[in-house]
Order: C-alpha cells, then structure tokens, then sequence
C-alpha cells in the first residue's frame, strides 16, 4: 500500500535551493553582469543569488540557462526534511 503524502508546512516537504551564486562566482560572473545578459532586472538576479527566491519565473530561468550555457538541473536542488 502507497503511503500518501499531504502538504502541511514548508518544513515536511523540504525546499528547492538554487546553486546561482556557486555558479557564478566560480565562473566570475558579476549579479550586474548576469542581469544585463540576460535582460533581467538586478533586483531579480539578487533573489535569484541569494536563494531568496519563492516563485519561480521559466522565463528568467530559461535565459539564465541559456546565457551560463547549463541546465535546470545544475541551477535547482530538492532538499527534503
């Protein structure tokens, strides 16, 4: 029988972490850099840097991809509590 899981608090199901700032501080890429590449607001690629992000946008996603040239999966992580 399947265990069936509920939502109830940040804190039972975990978080996704975004791994921006490692990223770009290996490669030596600014926040005002990566915001001009891409066409984003700083403001934005800040939350983003500083995995203060609680909505993710695909479309800022999708241009952060495509100008570091790597995948959803180098910039996400799932951290289950």
């Amino acid at each position: 029988m399947d265990e069936k899981r509920s939502l109830l608090t940040r804190n039972t199901y975990g978080k996704i972490h975004l791994k921006l700032k490692e990223i770009m501080d290996a490669r030596g890429i600014t926040r005002y850099r990566l915001s001009q590449d891409t066409g984003t607001r700083f403001v934005v690629i800040d939350k983003w840097y500083k995995d203060n992000v609680e909505k993710l946008d695909l479309d800022v996603l999708a241009r952060i991809c495509y100008v570091l040239g790597c995948s959803v999966s180098d910039l996400l992580t799932y951290e289950e509590n």
